[in-house]
């Protein structure tokens, strides 16, 4: 493997070389297989789900309209501008070959 000083640096700063620039070789862990702890039931995983949903910072009313308006205003002026170019570029090329 054929690096420059930088790349080596870099790559013994990451552990994927050993000082001499020879790549680090391991083993891959085999995949092994869960054991039954790891799961839990239908009610401890809905109890989590809500205490995740707790955490999370909502936008208030005001913001979700203001957010909504900005969207919809977004998308209608993105349109017109499509359909602008649109029509231009299809007159400007019926002009071209007098159609």
């Amino acid at each position: 493997m054929s690096l420059n000083r930088e790349q080596k640096r870099l790559l013994q700063r990451q552990g994927e070389v050993d000082a001499d620039g020879e790549p680090i070789r391991e083993r891959r862990q085999p995949n092994q297989p869960r054991s039954g702890e790891d799961r839990v039931g239908v009610a401890q995983f809905s109890r989590e789900v809500r205490s995740e949903l707790r955490k999370v910072a909502w936008p208030s009313r005001s913001e979700t309209k203001n957010y909504t308006v900005v969207v919809i205003l977004t998308i209608v002026v993105v349109t017109a501008v499509v359909a602008g170019l649109d029509w231009v570029f299809s007159n400007s090329v019926l002009e071209l070959f007098d159609v």
